[in-house]
């Protein structure tokens, strides 16, 4: 089984050496390199061709979301998951505009950060506890949002797949509600709730409800009829 190549980019020594140490440990990622810039890992991740970056925000020469914008214009099969310790508007909302497969803190742990690297590996989408509480806060007040990355923009057209009760639920994810209040609310069991939930997810080609939020708020689905 092939190994998940990574590239780690941080301006700290001992933040690169303590991930590389501790990803070392585990057989199916190798750590293939190292950046101390954004223009470093612009161009390791053009000549080594990563699996997965692990990207800082503030950084010298470069700052995260620009190297991230970069390493997107050259179509490579990588995803880059940002790890900071920032959690402001301003470094969240960039990041993932400018094509990020996942934020996350320092503060996560080992292993859900393996957790993460390896589903990041898949093209899912890996958000911190706080971060999708407050993209999923800026859904409720519909508040200005990235643009959705460029598979879920391809699934725009699909909202006409969905029944009416369906888009209904849709609505209510986007308000933020959880299955249990979705239930009440639409007086149906919370079991035939989380049918609909997949079957939405399904159809729109989205990982989870927190890209159900948003795909709602960029299709204007997140008003009442």
């Amino acid at each position: 089984m092939a190994k998940i190549r990574v590239l780690i980019a941080d301006d700290h020594a001992m933040v690169r050496q303590g991930l590389r140490t501790f990803l070392d440990l585990h057989n199916e990622i190798e750590v293939v390199g190292e950046a101390a810039n954004g223009l470093e890992v612009v161009e390791q991740a053009h000549h080594l061709r990563p699996d997965v970056i692990l990207m800082d925000l503030v950084m010298p020469k470069l700052d995260g979301v620009e190297a991230l914008r970069q390493i997107r214009a050259l179509n490579l099969n990588t995803q880059v998951l940002v790890l900071t310790s920032f959690t402001e508007d301003d470094k969240v909302f960039p990041a993932i505009a400018a094509g990020a497969t996942g934020y996350l803190l320092k503060d996560v742990s080992p292993d859900d950060l393996i957790r993460a690297i390896q589903a990041a590996h898949r093209g899912e989408v890996q958000l911190h506890p706080d971060i999708t509480k407050k993209l999923m806060s800026q859904v409720a007040t519909k508040a200005t949002l990235p643009n959705l990355p460029h598979s879920q923009v391809e699934a725009l057209d699909r909202a006409a797949e969905l029944t009416e009760r369906e888009l209904e639920v849709l609505r209510l994810i986007a308000k933020g509600l959880n299955n249990r209040e979705i239930a009440r609310q639409l007086a149906i069991s919370e079991k035939t709730v989380k049918t609909h939930v997949s079957n939405i997810l399904s159809k729109l080609n989205l990982a989870d409800r927190t890209q159900a939020a948003i795909y709602a708020l960029k299709a204007d689905l997140a008003k009442a009829e």
